[in-house]
């Protein structure tokens, strides 16, 4: 069974304080879907609002809140480090992000149901690689390695694997709805919009 789930890369969030997160052990993975609890989402919107935070930029608001999602808010297009993570369970192989993915471009995985679709997603030391090749798409783990494992998807794989990732995102946005307003209120609006677009959704 192959799976598929979108992830964002957390890190320590040393001493964050501004509402309520989980401190992971070490670097970590951190799937989203509608089966967090709140100080998960917390933790999830916080990793989305630090990757566009600027402490140096001069117009960010005096108020802490305010100040750290100036980024976020004002951002042209809002990134976040983290993408989507593939697992063929008949092989035990990970496909994860690499350097240069950012899960919102999810939606490019799309373009792997066409003739020549081709997705680099990271440079040496690790170089994950999706790739059409005749009728199949391939997934390679390391592309710097010529042994490297992959993972090999059919049109329909992907298609119901990516609408699963659009099910899990739209969920966890349903948790950013609830959550807002308890943690950010009078700012829940704008939040709320910020993070669909960078998850390439709707605004609820």
């Amino acid at each position: 069974m192959i799976a598929m789930q979108p992830i964002l890369e957390l890190t320590k969030s040393y001493g964050f304080d501004l509402w309520p997160v989980i401190e992971p052990e070490t670097y970590a993975w951190f799937p989203l879907s509608g089966e967090l609890t709140p100080a998960e989402v917390g933790t999830a919107v916080w990793c989305i609002v630090d990757y566009n935070d600027d402490p140096e930029d001069a117009a960010r608001p005096a108020d802490p809140v305010d100040a750290f999602l100036f980024g976020m808010l004002t951002a042209d297009l809002a990134i976040v480090a983290g993408g989507l993570r593939v697992v063929d369970d008949s092989t035990g192989t990970t496909f994860v992000p690499g350097c240069c993915d950012g899960l919102e471009d999810w939606r490019e995985w799309r373009r792997l149901l066409s003739p020549g679709g081709r997705i680099a997603f990271g440079h040496p030391p690790v170089s994950p690689l999706a790739e059409r090749v005749g009728d199949k798409i391939l997934l390679t783990v390391d592309a710097e390695q010529d042994t490297s494992p992959t993972i090999e998807l059919t049109d329909a794989d992907l298609t119901r694997t990516l609408a699963g990732v659009e099910r899990d995102l739209t969920d966890f946005l349903g948790l950013v709805v609830e959550w807002a307003p308890q943690h950010l209120p009078g700012r829940e609006a704008a939040v709320i919009t910020a993070i669909a677009g960078v998850l390439d959704l709707p605004v609820p």
